[in-house]
Formats: structure tokens, sequence, C-alpha cells
């Protein structure tokens, strides 16, 4: 059975004590994404700036852990104004030109706490870890 390893982001952080992702084997389930700016960790105004930080750290996840935004299979997303998905589709579109080549996706009404207006969460199949290297044996000395 493969180890569940929790994966830690540079520039996002939670305020609970969770990692950022967990993985298990191939499968990688993210905590909530938010759109917190990764250098300043402030909130912008406005759905735009807070969907554009949520799909930077979507890509910066996904490089993280050895992947990339093809093995995401469903993305899940929690909106303040669930009718107001302008800035949400155009950043989807730009990361997902192919409409045969998306992954899944779900719009939720939700409540968020202080200025946030979305959050994401995704579940994705990653390449096979590579096994780990062998050491290689010890030299005669000379």
């Amino acid at each position: 059975m493969a180890e569940r390893i929790s994966i830690e982001l540079p520039g996002f952080r939670h305020t609970n004590p969770i990692p950022v992702a967990s993985r298990i084997g191939p499968f990688l389930a993210s905590g909530s994404l938010t759109g917190r700016d990764p250098v300043t960790g402030e909130l912008p105004p406005g759905l735009d700036g807070q969907c554009a930080h949520v799909f930077g750290h979507v890509r910066a996840l996904m490089r993280a852990v050895g992947g990339s935004t093809d093995d995401i299979l469903k993305m899940t997303f929690h909106l303040a104004e669930p009718g107001d998905r302008a800035a949400l589709n155009r950043e989807w579109l730009a990361l997902f030109p192919d409409p045969a080549r998306r992954p899944a996706r779900q719009v939720l009404a939700a409540r968020l706490g202080g200025a946030a207006l979305v959050h994401c969460d995704l579940l994705a199949v990653l390449p096979a870890s590579p096994e780990p290297p062998v050491p290689e044996p010890p030299h005669p000395a000379d």
C-alpha cells in the first residue's frame, strides 16, 4: 500500500493545520485553494484577481508534485456569487482551451470567510512515482 504524503506549496498556507494537498500513489487531492496573492497573502478585492491567483496556485501545485494540469481529473469551485462565472470561465478556458480534454468541473454556492469570493479543490491522477534511487556501492579505497 502506498504511503500518504502531505504536499506544501511555497507562497500558500492554510490557517488550520492541514497541508495544501495530499498524495497516495498516483492520486492527488487538494484542500481549498484560495485567491490569496502568493507574495502578499492578501485577497484581491474582485473575482478576476482571486480567480487568477487560484489558477496560479493550481499550476504551482501540479508542478510541485511533478505533474501537469493535464493530470487533473476534476475541479470543484466554491463561489460566493455562483451566478458570476465570467472570471472563472476566462481562467478555465485559458488553462483548458481544448473542449475534448477538459477535466470535470462543478461549481457550488458557498459562504466563504472574509473577503474570499472563490475557493477551489481538485483531484488529479499523477504519473507513477519514480522509483527511489538505488545507492551506488561504496568505491574501494585507492
